[in-house]
């Protein structure tokens, strides 16, 4: 039996991925680079054209948009994840509040792999239209 891939077992845990299929998370897992993240550096600004989507394997990264903080997003936690739809504005900016580390998914490669996969591209727009209706439970949608 072969051992499992600690990316795709952090994947099922992330609700932008959970429900998909081992071998959807194992393509999704071959496109992720990791990299060390010093403290302090900023990951987004807000405003900027994004290209890239970030998940959290250790660290903390403080979330502010126009000056407030929107919080703090620790281990397991997706940043800048509009960007594997769009490569749009960021909506805040992100702070390394300490030494982390990240997986990094560019936005060419991932839909390079949705080209190829439509259950990964549907699974992923499902998710964040969801999100989107809860921003704004009073809008008529």
């Amino acid at each position: 039996m072969a051992p499992k891939d600690p990316k795709v077992e952090l994947l099922k845990s992330i609700p932008l991925f959970s429900g998909l299929a081992g071998r959807e998370l194992e393509r999704i897992a071959q496109l992720l680079d990791e990299v060390d993240v010093p403290a302090d550096k900023v990951l987004m600004r807000q405003g900027e054209i994004g290209a890239e989507m970030f998940i959290v394997l250790s660290g903390r990264f403080n979330v502010e948009r126009d000056g407030r903080s929107l919080g703090v997003r620790g281990r397991g936690e997706t940043l800048g994840e509009i960007a594997l739809v769009s490569e749009g504005p960021r909506t805040a900016t992100v702070t390394a509040a300490e030494p982390g580390r990240l997986l990094v998914a560019g936005h060419r490669e991932f839909h390079s792999l949705m080209d190829v996969s439509p259950a990964i591209r549907l699974h992923i727009l499902d998710v964040l239209a969801r999100r989107l209706r809860a921003l704004d439970l009073d809008a008529v949608h």
